[in-house]
């Protein structure tokens, strides 16, 4: 692959977050970028919240052709947008902005992005029940997403019951004839919802520690052979929960995929070319 030299040509993408020193978006990006030979660099910028509204304001003025974004930023940068897509606009937060010339357009692509992870391993969600353990931001997007696949049963556990709750209220709003319930995440119940559910999606951060010894299952027996297990996290690439699954003789996969697909989904929106998306993954050898 030819690497491309910067000039005073060079188009701007970026993500905007804090922290980003761990972001594997540069190199996806930057991957795609240089396998088609487009004129850009895509770069992570370690932005506070206090500092906002001046990175944005600044991206718009070097005329970047978009940014991401990432935590703490997702629904703190909607009043400074002057439009949102259909997803963003439901689920409340944004991920990708497109930059034409004064305005700025958010789109939310980890709902879409989510549902190619799942054709990616042959997963049709239709007609079954899922679990999502934990309700931040990457849950509501993964609700929307089963939801659009019209799952017969959506369970939503957390700890803290009222942003489950939220997450339902958005659902009830959107996709009115999906059945969700809401419900305390402990073992007991998790136990009890994973008898007869087919998908179980981890969006809690537990895992992501160094040793990656946590996981939100005590007791394996709870995961039977035929529940699909899809830890949102891509850090390690295999979490304990991962190794739990497979050792109960389940599929279990990480969240990188679903990385990558929603990094595709922004770049197209910047660019108007899909992302060469299977050299992309070649980067990655635990997909």
């Amino acid at each position: 692959m030819t690497t491309q030299q910067i000039t005073g040509a060079t188009g701007l993408a970026a993500l905007l977050g804090s922290p980003v020193e761990h972001s594997q978006s540069p190199l996806i990006h930057n991957t795609a970028f240089q396998y088609l030979q487009l004129p850009c660099v895509y770069l992570a910028f370690d932005v506070k919240p206090e500092n906002l509204e001046e990175a944005v304001e600044g991206l718009k003025a070097v005329n970047a052709i978009g940014f991401n974004l990432t935590m703490p930023h997702k629904q703190a940068v909607i009043p400074y947008l002057q439009g949102l897509s259909e997803e963003a606009s439901i689920i409340g937060a944004v991920n990708t902005v497109k930059v034409e010339g004064i305005r700025l357009t958010g789109y939310n692509t980890d709902c879409q992005g989510f549902q190619l992870s799942l054709q990616d391993v042959g997963f049709k969600a239709e007609g079954k029940k899922a679990v999502i353990a934990g309700s931040g931001g990457a849950a509501r997007s993964v609700a929307l997403a089963l939801a659009k696949e019209k799952v017969s049963q959506l369970v939503l556990l957390n700890r803290s019951l009222h942003r489950a709750e939220e997450i339902a209220e958005m659902l009830q709003e959107a996709t009115p004839e999906i059945n969700v319930k809401v419900a305390s995440l402990n073992q007991e119940n998790l136990a009890r919802e994973l008898e007869e559910a087919e998908l179980l999606v981890n969006s809690t951060p537990l895992g992501m520690d160094e040793r990656g010894s946590e996981s939100i299952v005590e007791d394996v027996s709870m995961l039977k052979p035929h529940l699909l297990v899809f830890d949102l996290l891509y850090y390690p690439p295999r979490t304990h929960l991962m190794k739990q699954a497979e050792a109960q003789g389940c599929k279990a996969v990480n969240g990188l995929n679903m990385l990558v697909w929603q990094a595709a989904l922004a770049f197209e929106i910047w660019t108007g070319v899909p992302m060469p998306v299977e050299i992309v993954k070649k980067q990655f050898t635990s997909l």
